[in-house]
């Protein structure tokens, strides 16, 4: 007890430089998703199909080259008659990655066991410069 006390400074400090260590893989752990780059690999490697669950005034104003348009709310109804092998990687995209981290568990409820989400979503995208078309 009396090490603690003597050298208390000490081993804040290291308690301190510990969980800075730590904080990345903590960040790492939280973020839902692929990262842009591993969707690329998915898209062009294993024919991944890309579904852009945003509503369609934003997928008009700018979406993932080759993403299809699904609403969220029409996702369940819709899914199937788009993408009919279920073996495909699927890839669910919206503005930020929170409406596609919802549906990613609406993909898989359908059967889709390789639905992602894009974490990040289109920002995270566009922030690797990745290409972008408008409608």
């Amino acid at each position: 007890m009396k090490f603690i006390i003597d050298n208390w400074m000490l081993i804040s400090i290291a308690l301190a430089s510990g969980a800075l260590l730590l904080w990345p893989v903590v960040q790492g752990a939280t973020a839902v998703g692929i990262a842009p780059n591993t969707a690329v690999q998915l898209i062009n490697r294993e024919k991944a199909v890309v579904v852009d669950v945003c509503q369609p005034e934003e997928f008009a104003q700018g979406h993932i080259v080759g993403s299809k348009n699904i609403p969220l709310a029409d996702l369940e109804a819709k899914l199937p008659g788009l993408v009919k092998n279920k073996a495909l990687p699927v890839v669910l995209v919206c503005q930020t990655g929170a409406r596609s981290g919802r549906a990613v568990a609406t993909a898989k409820k359908l059967g889709y066991e390789q639905a992602q989400s894009l974490a990040g979503g289109l920002k995270a995208w566009k922030a690797a410069n990745l290409p972008v078309d408008k409608a």
